[in-house]
């Protein structure tokens, strides 16, 4: 309902107006900024929903007063016209929320595949995700960098990590955290029976208004020497670099580079946007069960989509598209599917808005 999301925002609004006044947060720089700007963000939002709120009043004294023989027609005529400001001012307000939901659409972002279920089939179909990610990506302008990849020997990976810098990254490619299932007929498969296996792909964006505690004491940093397939060292240097935060447990690891401070760089900023989505999924309950759901364990059974080789066929399970162009896909061409996630959460929004 829109009146509980208005109450939503004005209870907000009022709650960090009231942290910016409080004494321990005026010394802190950064908390003080942070408020501040999401303060302003919210301001429009809060007027407008005082505004809507005093014209719901007015409209429900308006309709009290159509009991009253003397001011019946007076009533109805005015009534008429708080209808009418009612309706543009809910248009106008529920633009506004839209545009406030979508605020986070343009932010950077790090994408993690991992072979799931399927043992050289599923490194290998990561390697074809990874693929068709940097092409779409190049085709919007985007620049990739790949943070960290664990590689096998016949061309696949065990794990890809890579950031996605450009306009409009995150709105396009949120969608894509999941479970993808590939069905296919593998190279080394005599008999021709179909393999079914699935990669899991996460997408996070790099926040700036979570605050993560990177405090240097809960890190512990390890240094080591790369490694390819195989397990061989790729390096004669330590220059991979393993970084741990101890308070989560979170790991993360860097060894593309072949200096030590660049992979720890590279770590640090896959961790951080780990923790932020961390701090973002414990702010708000609904995007941690979200994202659970739609990640999970890398299981076949929680599959987002399906590409069916012999079909020629993908499949997104949660609106119901198919297209009947893998290949193409696959190469990049992953507009059509993108558009059509993007339509079905607008109209979401726009139900909840209502």
């Amino acid at each position: 309902m829109l009146t509980d999301k208005l109450q939503e925002i004005e209870e907000k609004y009022d709650q960090i107006t009231k942290d910016m006044a409080d004494p321990s947060n005026l010394s802190n720089h950064s908390v003080r900024r942070r408020l501040g700007k999401e303060r302003n963000r919210l301001e429009p939002l809060a007027i407008k929903a005082k505004q809507y709120r005093n014209l719901e009043k007015e409209i429900q004294e308006t309709k009290n007063m159509l009991e009253d023989e003397e001011f019946k027609e007076m009533a109805k005529e005015e009534l008429t016209g708080l209808k009418k400001k009612e309706m543009i001012l809910e248009q106008d307000l529920t633009a506004m929320i839209l545009a406030e939901s979508e605020e986070d659409e343009n932010r950077d972002i790090i994408m993690e595949i991992r072979a799931g279920t399927g043992g050289d089939e599923s490194t290998l179909f990561a390697a074809d995700m990874f693929r068709m990610y940097t092409k779409y990506a190049q085709s919007q302008g985007w620049k990739p960098e790949i943070m960290n990849s664990n590689p096998t020997g016949i061309g696949g990976f065990k794990e890809i990590i890579f950031a996605l810098e450009g306009e409009g990254v995150y709105g396009k490619l949120k969608f894509e955290s999941g479970v993808h299932r590939v069905q296919r007929v593998p190279a080394t498969e005599s008999s021709g029976r179909i393999h079914t296996s699935a990669v899991t792909v996460a997408v996070l964006p790099e926040m700036d208004d979570v605050e993560v505690d990177m405090s240097p004491n809960d890190l512990r940093v390890d240094v080591f020497r790369s490694s390819g397939p195989g397990g061989q060292s790729v390096n004669t240097t330590d220059s991979a670099v393993r970084i741990t935060h101890l308070p989560t447990g979170l790991v993360v690891t860097c060894q593309d580079e072949k200096s030590q401070h660049k992979n720890k760089a590279k770590a640090l900023r896959v961790l951080k946007a780990r923790l932020q989505a961390r701090a973002k999924e414990e702010q708000d309950s609904q995007i941690a069960e979200d994202r659970r759901r739609q990640v999970g364990s890398g299981d076949r059974s929680e599959k987002i989509r399906t590409y069916n080789f012999p079909q020629n066929r993908v499949t997104d399970h949660r609106i119901g598209l198919t297209l009947h162009k893998l290949e193409t896909i696959l190469e990049g061409e992953i507009d059509g599917i993108v558009s059509a996630l993007a339509a079905n959460e607008q109209a979401e929004r726009l139900k909840k808005a209502s």
